[in-house]
C-alpha cells in the first residue's frame, strides 16, 4: 500500500505537464479528454454520504502571466495534504500498477501532477479541485461506515470492494453513488491521462512521434488502418 508516497517530479515538470494533461489523449482506441465539461450539478441525497464540501477558489497569476516563462515560477501552492497525497497513490497502484511493459503512475509521478492539476487556478480544474478532494474524503467515510477504519488501513479486498460499487458508471443510476461515480470516473481520466503522456508512458504504448522517413511516404500500416476504422465506428452518432 502506498502509505508513503515520495515525490518523483519537480514543480516544473509538474506545471509543465499539465498543457498535455489538457488535450485529448486515446487509450485503447477510447478517446479519453481530460479537460473536459463539469457534470451535472445534482442534489446531494443523504443516503449517498457524499460529504460535499465547499473550498475557497485558488487565485494568483496564471502560467501563461508568468514573466518566466523558461523559468517558471510557482504560481499557485499545491492542494494536496500528505494523507490525500498517499491515498491518490493508493488509487494509482490500483489503476495503473506496474507491468512487464512499464512502470507504475506512481513511479512516474501521476499523484503530484493530479495535484498540480486540481491547484490550477483555471475554472475547469478548480471545479474539479472540488470533485476529488471531495470524493478522496468519501473514500474514507466510506471504508469507515464498512469497516472501522480509514481507506489505507483497509486490505486491498476490502479497498476493491468499494472500488467496484463507483467504477462503473451504470452504478451512477443509485442516488448512493452517483456523485462518487462521477469523482472516480474523473480520478481515473486524470490518472490514465497522467501516465499515458508521460515520457515513459508515451515508450509504454509504443508512440515513435515524428520520425523522419527517407524516400516517398508508404501510407498507414494496415494495423493503423483498422485501428482508425475501429475508432470512427465507435463514434457516437
Amino acid at each position: 500500500m502506498s502509505n508513503n508516497y515520495q515525490s518523483k517530479i519537480s514543480r516544473r515538470d509538474g506545471i509543465k505537464w499539465l498543457g498535455s494533461l489538457a488535450s485529448v489523449v486515446v487509450i485503447g482506441g477510447v478517446t479519453v479528454a481530460c479537460d473536459g465539461p463539469a457534470p451535472e450539478a445534482i442534489p446531494v441525497d443523504p443516503s449517498s454520504h457524499w460529504p460535499d464540501l465547499k473550498f475557497e477558489p485558488i487565485t494568483g497569476p496564471k502560467y501563461g502571466q508568468d514573466p518566466k516563462v523558461a523559468e517558471p515560477t510557482r504560481p499557485w501552492s499545491l492542494t494536496f495534504t500528505s494523507a490525500q497525497r498517499n491515498l491518490v497513490a493508493q488509487l494509482c497502484d490500483i489503476l495503473c500498477p506496474a507491468d512487464e511493459g512499464g512502470p507504475s503512475a506512481n513511479d512516474v509521478g501521476v499523484p503530484e501532477v493530479v495535484d498540480e492539476w486540481i491547484s490550477a487556478p483555471y475554472s475547469s480544474q478548480q471545479q474539479d479541485r472540488v470533485l476529488i478532494l471531495n470524493g478522496l474524503q468519501w473514500l474514507d467515510d466510506e471504508a469507515n461506515r464498512r469497516f472501522g477504519r480509514a481507506f489505507l488501513a483497509a486490505s486491498n479486498d476490502e479497498q476493491i470492494a468499494i472500488l467496484d460499487d463507483i467504477a462503473f458508471k451504470a452504478q451512477a443510476s443509485k442516488p448512493e453513488f452517483i456523485h462518487a461515480v462521477q469523482f472516480f470516473d474523473k480520478l481515473r481520466t486524470l490518472v490514465l491521462g497522467g501516465y499515458f503522456t508521460s515520457p515513459e508512458g508515451v515508450e509504454d504504448i509504443g508512440y515513435m512521434g515524428n520520425v523522419p522517413i527517407m524516400g516517398d511516404y508508404p501510407g498507414p500500416t494496415e494495423e493503423a488502418m483498422a485501428h482508425l476504422e475501429e475508432v470512427i465506428t465507435n463514434l457516437p452518432a
